[in-house]
């Protein structure tokens, strides 16, 4: 997808290698009378693209869009809903624009799915064709007995890298579309036309789809580049999955502003992530906080900085107030938040420095980095109690908050009826406050906040507070039945070295950084926290675990 201006300027600043990528191009004017500016420079932009395609003396490998016209010679058409298990890699940005050039439905797979799931999902959405990253194919061979209605597995892979497989109809991927039509004319799709779909991570109940029109992701992309204020020249390093929400949108709004996107593969931890980073002189990284722990620690242990990194933008999770230091004033990078659902495309505040944090001391100014930000244009935010009604915006009063605005979802797919009310909110799950500078800050998950005594218990708090020990690498706090108090918090902890230390040094630490009602009753160690393939801690299985630890005592 590429975004070009309409008007007397219709081919400046296009790029080669660009345009032959994009299978979407959307022509953009501000002003006057759009339809017939807009359609010339589409006649424009067609010849240009005709000039640009593959040619003779092109190097080996230079990027054509393919997949496209391969899909639909093989049968496939507009609404088809094809699925991706794959990684971070060009093959899978390729598929992004082509399966949705051709008007089909781009369905990305969480490759870390438990086996029902997966199966739940790839038959409620329908999937006719899966393109399957190479280290995934024995999990496709040991679902497809139970999966109705796909048709053929693509490998991603070159012809001669091709593995035996028990996957009927497996073909590789540049088998597939090396008859592809280089020259292939792109349908006109209607804007409000399916164009990808992604599905909830289903911790309660059976995972629920999203669908994205290919209006809404255009409209995310444009949003987030004026939330984000994104340099055309950054290098961008994509560490949020491709199957996680679209990539964040970044797969759109990177390639909109011509933006290098560096793709990590599998290469997730310290080390390579870091030799990346420096390869490729990253400027700008999306992630979740459990990626950065893994990276810093890295860093730390073998005396390494950030050099390039100007920025990171961390989403999925709150950002603890020791990294937050540790990017800061050992890497110097500016740790941003970032906040949104799957429901909402995904983006829905940002918090990033603005000049009156320049005169601020650190304290202050690390103070609102670690909220989550103010919303972007197009998103509304509003925060409510139990009955419905608004509360103030004075940083104390926490309810349920809601969102609203343009690409945020109706209804689930398939679903009858809406998930917003009759004024178009979508309850999101969290428990929020808003102050009076218009700065969000999730307190907790509705499902996960804690009431002990009447009294709430953020766990999300209560967690960083704990982080902050220097023994601790990660934490994590569940409220479970108590016979008194309701609920009590319990806390785990993974530490340093995987050892368990004195309780009572953690309990010492937390002792003046929040309310004596707020200490864990109970801390257990652990090797490893459960994690979903987001990086989201999935508290729910802590919780089946240890549920009656504190009624039986």
């Amino acid at each position: 997808m590429l975004l070009a201006p309409a008007g007397g300027d219709e081919l400046q600043g296009v790029k080669r290698g660009i345009m032959e990528l994009a299978d979407l191009i959307l022509i953009n004017k501000a002003d006057g009378d759009l339809k017939d500016q807009a359609t010339r420079t589409c006649a424009d932009y067609s010849g240009a693209l005709r000039l640009l395609r593959k040619r003779a003396q092109d190097p080996e490998g230079f990027p054509k869009a393919m997949t496209i016209s391969a899909l639909e010679k093989d049968g496939y058409k507009e609404g088809d809903v094809i699925a991706t298990l794959a990684l971070n890699t060009y093959r899978h940005l390729e598929m992004y624009y082509g399966i949705s050039g051709m008007g089909g439905i781009n369905h990305t797979l969480n490759f870390r799915l438990h086996p029902e799931q997966a199966v739940y999902i790839i038959n409620h959405a329908e999937d006719k064709v899966i393109f399957c990253e190479t280290p995934f194919i024995p999990i496709l061979e040991g679902l497809q007995e139970n999966l109705e209605c796909v048709e053929k597995y693509i490998i991603l892979c070159d012809t001669s890298e091709m593995p035996d497989t028990k996957l009927k109809n497996a073909i590789s991927y540049e088998e597939y579309i090396k008859d592809g039509d280089e020259n292939y004319e792109w349908p006109a799709l209607a804007d409000d036309a399916a164009c990808a779909l992604c599905y909830t991570s289903g911790t309660t109940g059976n995972p629920k789809g999203v669908l994205y029109s290919h209006k809404s992701n255009i409209l995310h992309a444009q949003a987030a580049l004026t939330a984000m204020r994104i340099d055309p020249e950054e290098t961008i390093l994509m560490v949020v999955p491709l199957f996680h929400v679209l990539g964040w949108g970044i797969p759109y709004f990177g390639p909109m502003y011509g933006s290098k996107l560096v793709m990590p593969g599998m290469q997730m931890e310290g080390e390579p992530l870091y030799e990346l980073i420096e390869k490729e002189k990253v400027t700008l990284a999306f992630g979740v906080p459990t990626i950065w722990m893994g990276l810093l620690a890295y860093c730390r242990d073998n005396n390494k900085i950030l050099d390039s990194v100007n920025n990171t933008i961390i989403g999925g999770s709150a950002l603890s107030l020791s990294t937050l230091q540790e990017f800061d004033e050992v890497h110097n990078v500016n740790a941003i938040h970032a906040w949104g659902m799957t429901e909402m495309s995904p983006l829905g505040v940002t918090n990033l420095p603005t000049s009156a944090m320049e005169n601020m001391n650190k304290q202050d100014k690390y103070a609102i980095q670690l909220k989550q930000g103010r919303p972007i244009y197009g998103v509304e935010l509003k925060v409510v109690d139990d009955a419905g009604n608004d509360l103030p915006h004075d940083g104390e009063s926490q309810g349920h908050l809601l969102v609203r605005g343009p690409w945020i979802l109706q209804k689930y797919f398939k679903a009858e009826n809406d998930c917003v009310d009759k004024d178009g909110w979508f309850d999101t799950g969290d428990i929020s406050v808003l102050d009076e500078d218009g700065y969000m800050t999730i307190k907790d998950r509705a499902k996960d906040v804690i009431k002990s005594g009447g009294e709430w218990i953020s766990s999300i708090d209560l967690e960083n507070a704990a982080f902050g020990h220097p023994e601790v690498a990660e934490a994590c706090v569940v409220g479970l039945p108590h016979p008194k108090w309701d609920e009590r918090p319990m806390l785990f902890v993974v530490t340093n070295t995987g050892e368990p230390i004195e309780k009572d040094s953690i309990i010492n630490f937390l002792s003046d950084k929040v309310a004596k009602w707020w200490l864990p009753d109970e801390i257990i160690f652990l090797k490893e926290l459960p994690h979903g393939a987001t990086g989201k801690l999935q508290k729910f299985e802590l919780r089946e675990e240890y549920n009656n630890h504190y009624m039986e005592q």
